[in-house]
């Protein structure tokens, strides 16, 4: 069965996705946290941001992966 959940629901989530991703710079992101640049935390975030939107617009579902057959 191929669960597909069409343009408003992708757009919903990438709409959700930037808030809470605006959200969390704000709190935590450059220019804050404990390092003295503060980037670390914000470029943690940076690439879990990238992740999951290329798993929305690309459909990916990265638990299913495999590196070769391996798993």
């Amino acid at each position: 069965m191929d669960e597909d959940r069409g343009c408003l629901g992708g757009l919903l989530e990438l709409f959700l996705l930037t808030a809470a991703f605006d959200w969390l710079q704000s709190r935590y992101g450059f220019g804050r946290g404990c390092s003295c640049t503060g980037c670390g935390c914000g470029l943690v975030l940076l690439l879990i941001f990238i992740l999951l939107s290329c798993s929305i617009l690309f459909n990916t579902d990265w638990t299913r992966l495999s590196v070769g057959g391996l798993f």
